[in-house]
């Protein structure tokens, strides 16, 4: 099975990614939260710190675009393939209202025919490799007949099916059944993505579609950073593990971000999964939250690793949709 870590905006940029990967071993390819190419035929500074092949160097990185403009996405991917990106990835799921309202992300999707004459423009165009990520469709599963149809006349890289339709967000079961029913018909590698936050779900998921060549995981794998690495055999991360990973990653926000402050509400943002690993975190997680200058949250980080012992059932199911 190959493991892939989603993108997540705001949390998995090129300092968690090259973070991740140094300590937690396993993962095959790393999705970029997604970048949005314009007829400018550039890309922005912002886009380049987190796309720029010095700072994924050795992280097996995939960049993602957000468009409905072939001409935008093919500039942007040939871009991306001259910079060595062996793969580029076209975000249709993204179920976000600013982006569906401008007919992109899973908004794409109510227009196959629409949808069909982009991919025929670009995959007639570019020299990259192009992977989709996809949803079963905007309103109803049975629409996935008609996009698979279409997918399936182009030489798709790999298609990664979250089994939800857009109008689903990520509220309520995964569409199980109707994943099963289009996997048979896919013509590429298909990639399941959807709700698998521990180890049981990804060995359910595993036993279900023995065929099943690839797993995307996104918040599990923050909530716990260890999960692939056991799910390939190999331990469950400790104290000091999860220690030495938190000094790293908080070091390479001040570095990047040149601001302590910054660095530390980003981090803020990954105790909001994090705490879940640890035994009785409810008070100093509390005391971490509260903490409004870069020294009170060192103190607040620092009494966790110390006071609080790891789980041995880890189960960051707590944030798993309703």
């Amino acid at each position: 099975m190959r493991y892939y870590f989603a993108p997540m905006e705001g949390v998995t940029g090129a300092v968690y990614r090259r973070t991740h990967h140094a300590f937690f071993p396993g993962i095959n390819k790393y999705y970029m939260p997604f970048i949005t190419p314009t007829t400018t035929e550039r890309f922005t500074p912002r886009q380049k710190r987190d796309i720029a092949p010095e700072v994924n160097a050795g992280v097996p990185a995939v960049p993602q675009l957000l468009t409905k403009s072939a001409a935008d996405c093919i500039w942007a991917a040939d871009a991306l393939a001259d910079m060595g990106y062996a793969e580029v990835n076209l975000n249709l799921g993204c179920p976000s209202g600013t982006v569906t309202a401008k007919g992109k992300g899973a908004g794409f999707l109510a227009d196959p025919d629409a949808l069909d004459r982009f991919l025929d423009a670009v995959f007639s165009a570019t020299h990259a490799r192009i992977s989709i990520k996809t949803r079963l469709g905007m309103h109803n599963p049975a629409e996935f007949d008609r996009l698979l149809a279409i997918y399936n006349r182009y030489p798709v890289a790999e298609l990664t099916i979250h089994p939800r339709v857009r109008q689903d967000f990520y509220k309520g079961k995964v569409r199980e059944a109707d994943f099963a029913a289009a996997l048979p018909n896919c013509r590429m590698p298909v990639c399941y993505n959807g709700d698998v936050v521990t180890e049981a779900d990804a060995q359910a998921v595993e036993a279900r579609y023995p065929d099943l060549p690839a797993l995307m995981i996104g918040r599990g794998l923050i909530g716990d950073p260890s999960l692939v690495t056991r799910l390939r055999g190999g331990p469950r991360a400790d104290r000091d593990t999860l220690r030495a990973f938190h000094d790293a990653l908080y070091a390479g926000y001040c570095e990047a971000f040149g601001d302590a402050r910054i660095a530390m509400l980003r981090m803020k943002e990954i105790w909001f999964y994090h705490l879940n690993l640890f035994q009785n975190s409810e008070k100093h997680g509390k005391q971490l939250k509260k903490a409004t200058s870069p020294r009170a949250y060192e103190d607040a980080a620092a009494a966790i690793f110390r006071d609080l012992a790891v789980r041995d059932d880890v189960v960051p199911g707590w944030f798993r949709p309703a």
